[in-house]
């Protein structure tokens, strides 16, 4: 399918909107669904053509994460669910509220991480699986291996992104690294992002120890509190019949702008094996460069939407493509 062909082909076809319009036209039983929010949105398009922040004409929905609304510490205090867990794991979705992430250390045990990387590596070698065009990436291995699988759906770990969203979280994306990623500072809802928005959660998950040396994730604590960045904010160069062939490059120019703008400050994720970090769908955060030659960073990165709002990646100017409906 052309979703396989866009993960390796980075030419002209990559940036052509009539591309993705005939691959939405393949996968037309996973779009019908959103003719209820086309409707609800009075958006006036087909739900197989381009769409993107700028179609909502600047009216969103009031409905956002009930912990991105005022109050929502006070809130959090006084829901049994809360109050059921441990003072250490009550501290952990605090810090979330605030900073925009926490992390569960020793999440998942060793022996998983390691049968996990011996699967990534089988898969690679038959070549059942590979890189993306960055050549670092491997999307979506759950649909070759139940063992990504595990990690990708696992039940308690659903449950707690569920409460952070405050509706229940569905599997949307996955990406195995082997090698950190070096990529600057961005926010998610740049290629994921939701009407209303803010219903997008990630995972990242170390299926090594991560040091200094290796590329290590870093973020912005507190970032996610910022106004949400779209194509409307920066030179994207999209036309009518074309998504902007430097419009990842502007974008990540413009968000180095927010970040001297508003003196916000780097920190580092020198993460354990079994370490999950989550984090909000618009906290900002990259990767470091790889300083030590021939370093790995084995790791899994995992993204949800929330069920019952409408999807789409900003960047390239399309609905997304969820399994299951």
């Amino acid at each position: 399918m052309l979703a396989r062909f866009f993960q390796k082909y980075t030419g002209f076809l990559r940036n052509l909107k009539a591309s993705y319009v005939i691959n939405n036209w393949l996968h037309a039983g996973q779009l019908r669904h959103n003719r209820v929010y086309y409707r609800r949105f009075e958006l006036r398009k087909n739900v197989f053509s381009p769409i993107g922040s700028k179609d909502f004409g600047g009216k969103h929905d009031s409905d956002i994460p009930w912990l991105d609304q005022p109050g929502a510490l006070e809130r959090l205090e006084q829901h049994p669910w809360f109050q059921a867990l441990d003072a250490g794991m009550q501290s952990k979705i605090r810090q979330f509220v605030t900073d925009g992430y926490t992390v569960l250390e020793n999440y998942f045990p060793e022996g998983a991480t390691t049968a996990l990387n011996a699967e990534v590596d089988r898969l690679l070698d038959s070549g059942k699986t590979g890189f993306n065009y960055t050549g670092r990436k491997i999307f979506n291995l759950p649909e070759q291996s139940d063992l990504a699988g595990d990690f990708f759906r696992h039940p308690p770990l659903l449950e707690i992104l569920s409460f952070l969203l405050g509706k229940p979280a569905l599997p949307f994306q996955s990406m195995n690294f082997t090698v950190g990623s070096e990529q600057r500072a961005h926010s998610d809802s740049i290629h994921m992002m939701t009407e209303p928005p803010g219903y997008l959660i990630a995972t990242w998950i170390a299926l090594e120890d991560c040091t200094e040396d290796n590329g290590p994730l870093f973020y912005y604590p507190g970032s996610h509190r910022l106004p949400i960045i779209t194509t409307e904010h920066y030179n994207s160069g999209n036309t009518f019949f074309t998504i902007g062939e430097n419009s990842n490059r502007h974008y990540e120019d413009k968000m180095a702008e927010v970040i001297a703008e508003n003196g916000l400050q780097k920190q580092l994720f020198v993460a354990k094996r079994g370490d999950v970090l989550i984090w909000h769908a618009n906290l900002l955060h990259g990767g470091s460069p790889i300083t030590r030659p021939g370093a790995t960073r084995k790791s899994m990165v995992c993204h949800y939407f929330a069920e019952g709002v409408f999807c789409y990646h900003e960047m390239s100017q399309r609905p997304a493509l969820i399994k299951g409906y």
